[in-house]
């Protein structure tokens, strides 16, 4: 074998090893990553995420209100059904300090407008592009609603689609004194 071909030879398995030490390296760091779990009683992370009519919404600009925040999107069947529910409680609430913030988990901003289109929704809805904010908050089923008291501490996390009922209970439980 000529010196070029045993130069070739090495430099590829070099490369070779480098690359495979990157990718066991990537996946071993994401495997073992401890991710945080929110929980009850928690401080809310802080996010800003910004609207349809492209205004940014800080979660820590509502201190002082209670802030029910509801993770949903466009092809969530359970989502489409509460989302009027929580429009109605929203308009009975909002005079008394309680926000409304709807998360989009990450649909096209096309599909979102679709989507409002057929909903006559008041609150704010949000687009988490990126699922920052989804996977912040440890979001992995939908529809996932997280209450926050006046005080930015996480009250309540419920998993699954909510009855107006139980909408109105958690609104009246954050609702400042």
């Amino acid at each position: 074998m000529s010196v070029k071909k045993k130069r070739r030879l090495w430099m590829r398995t070099v490369i070779l090893v480098v690359l495979f030490a990157a990718v066991a390296f990537t996946l071993y760091a994401s495997l073992t990553k401890d991710k945080a779990k929110i929980a009850i009683g928690d401080k809310a992370p802080d996010f800003v995420l910004t609207d349809m009519e492209g205004n940014k919404h800080q979660l820590s600009e509502y201190k002082g209100k209670g802030v029910f925040i509801n993770f949903w999107a466009t092809w969530c069947k359970p989502c489409k059904v509460e989302m009027p529910h929580i429009n109605t409680q929203y308009n009975e609430y909002k005079d008394q300090g309680v926000a409304v913030l709807g998360i989009n988990m990450g649909d096209s901003t096309l599909l979102i407008d679709n989507f409002l289109d057929k909903q006559d929704l008041d609150f704010p809805i949000l687009e988490d592009k990126s699922k920052d904010v989804i996977e912040l908050y440890n979001i992995y089923k939908l529809p996932a609603t997280i209450i926050i008291d006046s005080d930015g501490v996480i009250v309540d996390i419920v998993e699954g689609q909510l009855p107006e009922g139980r909408i109105k209970a958690m609104m009246e439980r954050i609702k400042p004194e």
